[in-house]
């Protein structure tokens, strides 16, 4: 075992590699109740063309990583929920478009809770029977997202960005992908992407790391994994232009929705890059369409926008984009008005009075984070798998410099690349 101390946050990060190729990370948080654990691979909805080396090139049904989550917690004595409910635990699981995490809180049992955790998903249980029976679940889910506006406006967004990178598929993929899902297919995928090697088990809060080190150590020992080649994600060339500029759904709401966004023309970014140019994109994107900028204060006193506008930005090395926007009576004139405002911001650039603010308030909200077994187990793994160091952050933030932000702000902001997704009533 092996530990990196990071004197800026006075916290130590203890890891070790096991002989399989498990990567696994303890940071011992004294006088924390709670601890949260994570067991993650690296393998999300966008990995449906794949090759392990050695083996022949793999093309399987969109949706088939959120699929294999919901049919992991299915064990051959019954529901997994119930032993960690047993042992004084919540757990749960989620697909994003680069990993799938399954997780659990608890208070008491813990190392019981983590060997439920390990266990349950190397102990993979598929059936004829019981992935028939998950298509008409999941069926069901694909339906009630298709109904659901947030959701729809959002992943229009993506469809009106991207024409072939798997990005702009639903998580979930469609009634019609994953009724080709077999439990043979299951396997494939998870023979392939949950080799230990290809996993991270992050554990968070009052724990001993030797003692969680010892126990994996061992529960580990007594598992055969045969080493793997390295896998080859195997995506199509995405042209650099968006597909549509505009796109528009029609359903029941109130109000109606809009998100626009504008995507990259530049990617390929790995490690610390990658992270930099996270933070650095995150942060301007708060100077410019934060809540306590002067844009969303005009903004909100015309009554364009309400607490419900907001902004974020999706990286990879793949791909990446911002997303801005919520609720508003009249789409093309907040559109209108905020071309009209970024375009006088983006000729002038940032003031520094506002980009230093901005910059102490990420560092705020980073610091406490950290007091967040949660949002700490999930911003770690997220950049272990994209060759990050979530502890690194502050010094990065502290090097970012205003010519960076306003360099970052006239990169992105190109209205030849933004898109538009609008659902309104019928």
């Amino acid at each position: 075992m092996e530990s990196i101390h990071y004197e800026h946050l006075q916290e130590t990060l203890y890891y070790e590699v096991m002989d399989n190729g498990l990567h696994v990370y303890v940071l011992p948080k004294p006088g924390f109740q709670k601890t949260f654990a994570t067991f993650a691979t690296k393998y999300g909805s966008v990995d449906n063309h794949f090759q392990v080396k050695g083996q022949e090139e793999v093309r399987v049904p969109d949706g088939i990583a959120h699929f294999l989550e919901h049919k992991m917690f299915e064990e051959p004595t019954g529901d997994i929920f119930a032993t960690f409910a047993s042992n004084g635990a919540s757990a749960n699981a989620f697909t994003s478009f680069d990993q799938t995490v399954y997780l659990f809180s608890a208070t008491e049992n813990v190392n019981e809770n983590i060997q439920t955790l390990v266990n349950f998903v190397q102990n993979p249980y598929f059936t004829d029977q019981n992935v028939d029976k998950e298509k008409g679940i999941i069926g069901q889910e694909i339906n009630m997202y298709a109904d659901n506006p947030d959701w729809r406006v959002y992943f229009g967004l993506i469809e009106a960005m991207y024409e072939k990178h798997p990005v702009h598929i639903d998580i979930a993929g469609t009634v019609e992908s994953i009724s080709t899902i077999t439990k043979e297919t299951l396997y494939t995928c998870y023979n392939a992407f949950y080799h230990p090697s290809n996993m991270l088990l992050f554990v968070v809060g009052g724990v001993n790391p030797q003692e969680v080190m010892d126990m994996v150590r061992s529960n580990q020992a007594e598992k055969n994994y045969e080493p793997q080649g390295e896998i080859k994600r195997i995506f199509e060339p995405e042209p650099t232009q968006v597909v549509e500029a505009r796109r528009e759904a029609r359903l029941a709401v109130s109000l109606p929705k809009c998100l626009f966004g504008f995507k990259e023309t530049e990617v390929g970014f790995s490690g610390e890059d990658l992270l930099r140019r996270d933070m650095t994109t995150k942060l301007m994107l708060d100077l410019l369409f934060g809540s306590s900028t002067t844009l969303f204060q005009k903004l909100y006193d015309e009554d364009l926008i309400s607490d419900s506008f907001g902004h974020e930005y999706i990286s990879s090395s793949q791909y990446a984009f911002s997303v801005v926007g919520g609720d508003t009576k009249d789409p093309d004139l907040l559109l209108a008005r905020i071309r009209e405002e970024v375009d006088a911001i983006v000729k002038k650039g940032f003031e520094v009075s506002d980009f230093e603010r901005a910059r102490k308030k990420k560092i705020g909200g980073y610091l406490r984070m950290l007091n967040s077994p949660e949002n700490i187990a999930h911003e770690f793994t997220r950049e272990q798998f994209r060759g990050g160091d979530f502890f690194n952050m502050i010094p990065i933030y502290e090097s970012i410099t205003l010519e960076e932000v306003n360099r970052r702000l006239e990169e992105h902001i190109r209205w030849d690349q933004l898109a538009v997704s609008l659902v309104v009533s019928p």
